[in-house]
């Protein structure tokens, strides 16, 4: 929609909202009051960014060049529809200009990923020793699902990521596309120049975290960074290398398409070519997206988590269809689960505390808390006790993800970054 009062303010967005008029798009954003900005932890910017409430709702305001503002919201909006890990965009504001009438920059608005941290609010607290390691790992997962859609990010970085708890480990997203573009597929040239950006960045970033004394002793950013390149390899050779066969070898098929979905991929459909005497296939797997055990948990529960917690959850689930002392369907026995499991523990979160952690999240600590308290008495303790102690010594000490309020990580000490 477009917005023409006394100055020809343009707001394009896909879902228009009245409230982004009454946002003072008249004042630079560095000048905004701070009664309407959200205390959120802010990552490194290049750019002025602010989180402003919308509403019940926070967006984050970027200001930057119209036409890099233009471009960086279809690149996200044709990788929301493509189900890639981003911010979701909801619109660019431009033709704004302050009281006087001088021209201000336009200002891309995405919408604020809940429960997600940027890296350096998750190094200004007490973490597990191996958090660089497990935050490098979702940032490779996250650009091998990019470069299989087809997406040069161009500035592959921990800055341009916010990050979500998924179970033991994290989720990535892509929050900053300034610089990326998509292409029906990418050459390897294109992918080899995107490890190389993300291989300096990240030791720079590294670096950076190491100089303000918040990384974990005897971790090295220069080999931690080099580690993103080896784990992107083997994790796109896995994902898009083709296998030779001779007839009878069809378990070794069978394997690969078992460790993709190990690795939280659905394989689609197997292109194979057979050789012109007949003794050899080759077979390319057409893997589709990742989320596999967040789709089989949808579907069996109506669950919608991160995938790791997902294959958390199925997990428990299969454990519990195995312990029931009759043969159920699957379905069915989700639907126990759900009902004597999980939502006795989703449903109790005192109000207090439920922007703690999303509620998948929780029960998956609960079930880590009892397996802890089980192997601690020497016998197995229900869910029911183990939430009850999780409840009271473990939960109320989490910090709030859900809008981290009174970390401002912009006051962490910086150094310059390579560029």
């Amino acid at each position: 929609m477009s917005h023409h009062g006394p100055v020809a303010l343009q707001i394009t967005t896909s879902e228009p909202n009245p409230l982004l008029l009454d946002l003072p798009w008249d004042q630079p954003l560095a000048q905004w009051p701070s009664g309407i900005l959200a205390a959120l932890p802010r990552g490194i910017s290049r750019h002025v960014v602010r989180f402003v409430y919308v509403g019940p709702r926070i967006m984050a305001v970027k200001e930057i060049k119209s036409e890099i503002a233009h471009r960086e919201y279809r690149a996200l909006k044709e990788l929301q529809r493509m189900e890639e890990p981003c911010v979701v965009p909801v619109g660019v504001v431009s033709g704004r200009t302050d009281a006087t009438g001088a021209p201000l920059d336009a200002c891309l608005i995405t919408e604020h990923l809940q429960f997600s941290l940027p890296y350096r609010a998750l190094f200004s607290r007490r973490l597990r020793p191996d958090t660089a390691r497990r935050l490098v790992g979702a940032l490779t997962v996250l650009l091998v699902r990019l470069h299989l859609a087809g997406f040069w990010w161009g500035d592959v970085s921990l800055s341009n990521t916010l990050f979500r708890r998924d179970a033991d480990d994290f989720t990535a997203y892509l929050v900053d596309a300034e610089t990326g573009q998509l292409f029906p597929r990418l050459t390897d040239g294109q992918r080899e120049h995107d490890l190389d950006i993300a291989h300096v960045n990240i030791a720079g970033e590294l670096m950076d975290l190491m100089a303000g004394d918040l990384l974990e002793a005897g971790l090295d950013p220069i080999e931690t960074s080099g580690s993103v390149i080896t784990r992107y390899r083997a994790l796109w050779e896995e994902l898009t290398a083709t296998e030779r066969l001779v007839p009878g070898e069809t378990w070794r098929m069978e394997d690969r398409i078992r460790r993709l979905n190990m690795l939280g991929y659905n394989v689609d459909e197997l292109a194979m070519t057979t050789d012109a005497d007949g003794t050899t296939i080759q077979i390319t797997p057409k893997v589709v997206d990742a989320g596999y055990a967040n789709r089989r948990l949808m579907r069996l529960t109506g669950l919608d988590v991160q995938e790791n917690q997902a294959r958390r959850l199925l997990s428990d689930l299969d454990s519990y269809r195995a312990s029931m002392d009759r043969e159920v369907s699957e379905s069915v026995a989700a639907h126990e689960w759900l009902v004597h499991c999980y939502e006795p523990v989703a449903a109790n979160i005192p109000e207090n505390l439920r922007h703690k952690l999303e509620p998948a999240q929780v029960f998956h600590e609960v079930l880590e808390h009892r397996w802890y308290l089980s192997e601690r008495a020497g016998y197995d303790v229900s869910v029911q006790w183990a939430f009850a102690d999780y409840l009271s010594a473990v939960l109320p000490t989490k910090p709030d993800e859900q809008s981290i309020v009174g970390v401002d990580t912009v006051a962490l000490p910086i150094i310059a970054l390579p560029r």
